[in-house]
């Protein structure tokens, strides 16, 4: 055989070996998973779940291949069990699987602690960024948050009250966004971005970043987000700071800031990057994990305070019992009657925690499939009473809907807003449903660094929210825009009106 429809032999064999050995590649993971069920065309092709991603539904999309299978795509297990999911993240030899960490970076082959998937790696970053996030060595860690706070609550005061006589729209996405940027920027840098003081996206920040994450989302849903990390043509894909304006200015500044501490050695400054210099990261490390903290931190936070709100405010039984306690707290002096409320306050209002922890139950605010490579050899985990064995060389993932929406944990109306359910009288399910939630922060070496921070903030903004104001939706039908890209939602277009209440 000389050629072939004109090709060379030799390009005709290297096409038919390289076409056999992906058959052969597909033939052996459909053998490794085929006890475990999933949608017909899961066994052969990833399509089915790049179509998921790409719709920016994937985690509506997970949610209901947990209700009957196991698998979503040829290599690719996920469960909504619990213990399953504790286990796989408690046991060594478990890793994060590059193809979705590794979509996940943000510089150019630079890993940050979430992306990173070396283990060893990633369990000494942690310890070195630990301290400055739980608050031990930042000690203006709630002041900080409470002066954003209050400069959050004074801009709806000044500008967005709505009256009889006039209605004053106001997006509350986008107000949000601004205080969690600006909470995360002066707790992590030093200093905010200044986006509630000037009520606009500061150099285009967040917009860009925006539309970062959805370029990321779709090149991972179409198989090319390995680009931006290929040698010589990702160092023109990725993020720089060397771009002049959106995305690339912000990292600009977030650098500068970082080469601003650096440079002073005598500044005594006790916040987070303060903390990350004395546990010895600097330098570029120190400018990765500061920018990831900043990226990571604002869009999780700014979530979760938007589905709370909105789930608060379309259910007027709820708003009105939440608002009671709010206001007995006042008047009874568990809450402060002027300035913000502390941490330790809002821990003491059962309801309003109860509120908190029910949103962001029915609706995750980070929901992605968060894939781990199993060990080589293999593991058994125990589902339902019998052992199950996972084949090494494969992936599992968990489905935070399928999870924390279920009947067996929380109950028949599970897919309900009912605050109510963390009042349950019997202590083994409440313990088990307390158990599960908590996973919505990660768990073990993979939890969230940021969890306490992100708890502080949420619990004062909720209560001060509803100290002050009314706040009705515009649009009933449609009370904002919601699309997931990596895990992350992207909202838009809360449009409510504010009323200042008679307190």
């Amino acid at each position: 055989m000389e050629s072939v429809a004109g090709l060379p032999a030799s390009v005709v064999l290297l096409a038919a070996g390289l076409f056999g050995l992906l058959v052969v590649g597909r033939a052996l993971q459909f053998a490794r998973l085929r006890s475990f069920k999933g949608p017909f065309l899961t066994n052969f092709t990833n399509l089915p779940h790049r179509k998921a991603l790409f719709k920016e539904r994937a985690h509506e999309w997970y949610a209901e291949v947990c209700e009957k299978y196991a698998r979503v795509a040829p290599n690719l297990l996920i469960t909504s069990d619990p213990d399953v999911w504790i286990h796989v993240n408690n046991k060594p030899g478990y890793k994060r699987s590059d193809w979705y960490y590794t979509a996940c970076r943000i510089e150019y082959q630079r890993d940050n602690v979430f992306s990173q998937t070396d283990n060893k790696k990633h369990e000494q970053r942690r310890k070195q960024m630990a301290p400055g996030y739980s608050g031990r060595e930042n000690l203006d860690l709630e002041i900080s948050i409470d002066q954003c706070l209050q400069e959050f609550i004074d801009l709806i005061r000044s500008k967005y009250v709505s009256t009889d006589a006039k209605i004053v729209p106001v997006d509350m996405a986008k107000k949000v966004q601004f205080f969690a940027l600006d909470v995360i920027s002066g707790v992590g840098l030093g200093r905010t971005f200044g986006m509630v003081k000037n009520d606009t996206d500061v150099e285009g920040y967040l917009q860009s970043a925006e539309e970062g994450l959805r370029i990321a989302n779709f090149s991972l849903a179409i198989g090319l987000s390995w680009i931006a990390q290929a040698p010589v043509i990702g160092r023109f894909i990725a993020p720089s700071p060397k771009t002049p304006n959106g995305f690339g200015r912000m990292i600009a500044t977030c650098f500068r800031y970082v080469d601003e501490r650096e440079a002073n050695a005598t500044d005594k400054r006790s916040d987070m990057l303060a903390s990350f210099i004395r546990h010895g990261i600097t330098g570029a490390d120190l400018k990765t994990e500061a920018l990831e903290q900043i990226v990571a931190g604002s869009d999780t936070t700014s979530s979760a305070i938007r589905i709370i709100l909105l789930h608060i405010i379309t259910n007027p039984r709820v708003y009105a019992k939440l608002q009671k306690e709010i206001d007995e707290a006042v008047h009874t002096g568990k809450a402060p009657t002027e300035g913000i409320i502390s941490h330790s306050q809002t821990k003491q209002l059962p309801y309003l925690q109860a509120t908190i922890r029910e949103a962001m139950r029915v609706m995750p605010p980070v929901a992605n499939i968060f894939s781990r490579d199993i060990p080589a050899q293999g593991d058994t985990v125990r589902v339902k009473g019998q052992d199950v064995f996972l084949p090494g060389g494969a992936n599992i993932g968990y489905s935070a809907y399928a999870m924390h929406r279920s009947p067996e944990i929380y109950g028949e109306d599970a897919k309900a807003f009912r605050p109510e359910r963390w009042f349950e009288e019997d202590q083994d399910k409440l313990a088990v449903m307390l158990r599960t939630n908590e996973l919505i922060f990660g768990h073990g070496k993979y939890q969230c660094l940021g969890k306490s921070v992100a708890q502080i903030e949420i619990g004062k903004v909720i209560f001060e929210l509803l100290r002050y104001f009314d706040i009705a939706v515009m649009h009933p039908d449609k009370p904002w825009h919601a699309e997931n890209a990596l895990g992350l939602f992207h909202i838009k277009d809360m449009w409510v009106q504010v009323m200042e209440r008679g307190v």
